[in-house]
């Protein structure tokens, strides 16, 4: 999904689509291409939501809205060729943003709980996720997210999954949704994940402020912090979340779409870089900030005056803090470091 800003062949855009990256932070669902979309929707005669790309300001009023369009966007989901297609889908977009590595966040047990079979969703999305990476060459991992809204109940099927599908790339899991709702019901499950060998990475200071940060850290376990930009509200839990190296999946175009900071120069994220702390960039929601990796990159370069060297650490960061072998991390490191050795023309 292109930024609308990015000049088609200019050299800025390329260079840093050039620039090799780890995407940390992007639910699946939310990359749904918008032709893609309206082709489901039609064949089934299910209302598309109206597009809500804003790559200025806010699209929705807040967390609320955004979570009932996404649900319209979620029923157009409904065999197992839509999710294997929107995978294979995914892996082109991200190769062509320049990502060489991705974590994708996938909802399973809520599709699978809404379609009346369990495993389906994200047997299809591996499976085209796998074809995606033989075609595009993206080395591709899933975590798979569970609402604080929802029952434990479905957090255990979620757990479920992850286990079953561990060798085939599902590495974790995680709480997502509104952050007032509490983690601590499912903290049962999180050990489970821990003992399972499963990583655990759970959205926090997000719409909410340091008590979801501290929550997800203790007794939550998170070993990222999905979005965690709130933590500049908390100068003490900011030096403790610095001093534990725990990383940040900053998604700043997402928190100005969903109204959560006035504008991108509004954004903490030089405060945060400037603190110490691991940050790393991210999309989060691309369908509706209308942009992919590269266009990230690009805003935050454009917006604070960011040079190559930064962004390339911002790059190095997403690679240290991802899950990805040894191996895909050092051949990531090489890249980025040749990639910055060129100068920009």
């Amino acid at each position: 999904m292109r930024d609308p800003h990015d000049k088609p062949g200019s050299g800025a855009a390329d260079r840093l689509t050039a620039l090799p990256k780890a995407h940390l932070h992007v639910h699946l669902e939310s990359t749904v291409r918008p032709d893609t979309l309206r082709e489901f929707g039609a064949a089934d005669g299910v209302a598309v939501p109206a597009a809500a790309v804003r790559s200025c300001g806010a699209a929705f009023a807040g967390f609320r809205e955004f979570a009932d369009r996404n649900a319209l966007v979620r029923d157009c989901l409904r065999r197992p060729a839509d999710f294997r297609r929107i995978a294979v889908e995914f892996c082109a977009d991200e190769a062509a943003a320049g990502t060489r590595y991705v974590e994708v966040t996938f909802t399973a047990a809520s599709h699978g709980e809404r379609l009346g079979d369990l495993g389906m969703p994200l047997a299809a999305v591996l499976d085209g996720l796998a074809e995606g990476r033989q075609s595009y060459g993206v080395e591709c991992r899933v975590l798979l997210d569970h609402s604080r809204r929802r029952s434990v109940e479905r957090a255990r099927h979620t757990l479920e999954l992850a286990v079953r599908h561990a060798s085939a790339g599902v590495i974790g899991i995680g709480m997502a949704g509104d952050e007032t709702y509490s983690l601590t019901p499912f903290v049962s499950i999180v050990d489970a994940a821990v003992e399972a060998g499963l990583h655990v990475v759970h959205h926090a200071g997000e719409c909410c402020g340091a008590a979801s940060i501290r929550e997800a850290i203790d007794p939550g376990r998170t070993e990222r912090l999905g979005h965690g930009f709130r933590v500049a509200e908390d100068a003490d839990l900011l030096a403790e979340v610095r001093d534990r190296g725990l990383p940040l999946e900053v998604c700043p175009s997402s928190n100005v779409t969903l109204g959560l900071v006035d504008s991108l120069a509004a954004h903490p994220l030089p405060l945060l870089r400037d603190a110490g702390l691991v940050v790393t960039l991210n999309t989060d929601i691309p369908d509706v900030t209308g942009a992919d990796l590269a266009g990230e990159y690009r805003r935050v370069r454009d917006t604070f005056d960011y040079d190559d060297a930064t962004m390339a650490e911002f790059a190095r960061a997403g690679v240290d803090a991802s899950f990805a072998p040894a191996a895909t991390k050092a051949r990531l490191h090489r890249e980025i470091d040749a990639w910055q050795a060129v100068p920009a023309s």
